[in-house]
């Protein structure tokens, strides 16, 4: 069977009860399905095509041998094209649903390298051949093809232009980085399994990928995490604001599409526990912060009263972790030095020492500023963030006040490491 640009025809494929295959050399390729749920709705948005092979003898055979046999890249090229009419195929003789996704893979550099006629005549046949909506299919490009500059952005062009999704694979594996994104602008971004693997059992790293979400959000893509096989793996994802999941948690691999209609039991248990650790976190956050809140609004009082800042903020820097108290003007510049904590003091490394001096700096751009001067004479608390003074995270409790005619804001620094 050969693809040309001239082509008209599509290959025809063989049947086997319900499932179509296709024969390539001594291989017999077929199709398997894994669902994609969106968190949010509670149910499958789509899935992912799968390639199933096996050889002469019946062994099953790696997706990425088969590819990797091809003499050349118009074998390539044929190859992976028939994969994605088999899979295609299969699943328009199972739909159930005219508005899911079916997600596709394409080998990187036939993507990157396919001419930009051909490439273009195929998704369409692909598409009008089988009845299918092109807003229905959804490319996935693997971050190898965006080294490919001479063809990549041709190809990316193509590929919208006849109403293709893109999705962008693996991200968070190797080197990733967001020029990336930003250059091939993919609806969709699929987080690597090995980022959730790390970041369910590393606080810090869970901290990242939350950020890393709501960057790929700020981007204008929607964020799907792979490879999900646990409830903390999938209560990660949930917590770090992914829109879909995919993995053995939701569902195998398989030759059937899954039931598209239900609400599965895992999504539910997934957002109970999330309600649970939402209500037990606030509750401890809470208990957490109320002295530094009480202490700090107190010291503002003081000082409009007229004590000292080493009176006013005693009882501040007195508590377990307050790490130091400053003032601020109402354009940010720090009036004096820092007051630190006892504890602040026997902590305080010299690898951040040319920081250590706050005197005369302008702190405008902080959150815990601005905020406290739009919520006037209202302690306000920041999210945990990287404190200048060190590598590590810490909140800043903040509060504006007048005295002798002037607005200031009083700052107090608290270590925090989340539990």
């Amino acid at each position: 069977m050969h693809f040309t640009e001239a082509a008209t025809a599509l290959p025809e494929l063989d049947l086997e009860g319900e499932s179509r295959f296709a024969a390539h050399g001594e291989y017999r390729l077929t199709t398997h399905f894994q669902p994609i749920y969106s968190l949010s709705h509670r149910r499958a948005v789509g899935h992912e095509a799968l390639l199933r092979a096996r050889n002469a003898r019946g062994d099953p055979v790696a997706p990425h041998e088969v590819l990797g046999q091809a003499q050349d890249f118009d074998e390539l090229e044929r190859v992976d094209r028939l994969c994605r009419w088999l899979h295609a195929s299969n699943y328009v003789a199972q739909q159930q649903r005219q508005d899911h996704w079916l997600f596709l893979n394409i080998h990187p550099k036939v993507f990157a390298d396919g001419s930009e006629r051909g490439t273009r005549l195929f998704l369409q046949q692909l598409a009008e051949r089988l009845g299918l909506a092109p807003s229905q299919l959804v490319l996935e490009v693997t971050e190898d093809v965006t080294h490919q500059n001479e063809n990549f952005e041709a190809a990316v062009r193509v590929a919208r232009d006849v109403g293709y999704l893109l999705a962008l694979d693996d991200f968070g594996a190797g080197h990733s980085n967001f020029d990336r994104v930003w250059r091939i602008r993919p609806e969709i971004v699929k987080l690597d399994r090995s980022v959730v693997q790390r970041a369910a059992s590393e606080p810090r790293i869970a901290r990242v990928v939350a950020q890393m979400v709501s960057l790929l959000h700020e981007c204008g893509a929607l964020v799907l995490t792979e490879g999900i096989e646990t409830m903390d793996e999938a209560y990660l994802a949930l917590d770090s604001d992914v829109d879909f999941v995919q993995g053995h948690l939701f569902g195998r691999p398989m030759p059937q599409l899954h039931d598209t209609q239900g609400y599965p039991a895992v999504i539910d248990a997934v957002w109970r526990r999330f309600d649970e650790q939402h209500e037990s976190r606030e509750r401890r956050y809470q208990e957490r912060i109320a002295p530094y809140v009480h202490a700090l609004g107190y010291a503002a009082t003081l000082l409009k009263a007229g004590r000292s800042m080493e009176q006013a903020c005693a009882r501040f820097l007195a508590l377990e972790h307050a790490e130091l108290c400053y003032l601020l003007d109402e354009q940010g510049l720090q009036v004096g030095s820092n007051l630190t904590s006892r504890r602040f003091k026997d902590d305080q490394t010299r690898r951040f020492a040319p920081l250590a001096d706050g005197s005369h700096a302008r702190w405008a751009r902080r959150p815990y500023f601005r905020r406290a001067l739009e919520f006037f004479g209202q302690v306000q608390v920041t999210r945990p963030y990287l404190t200048v003074h060190g590598a590590r995270l810490c909140v800043t409790v903040s509060v504006a006040f007048r005295t002798q005619d002037r607005t200031l804001v009083l700052g107090g620094d608290i270590a925090w490491e989340r539990e």
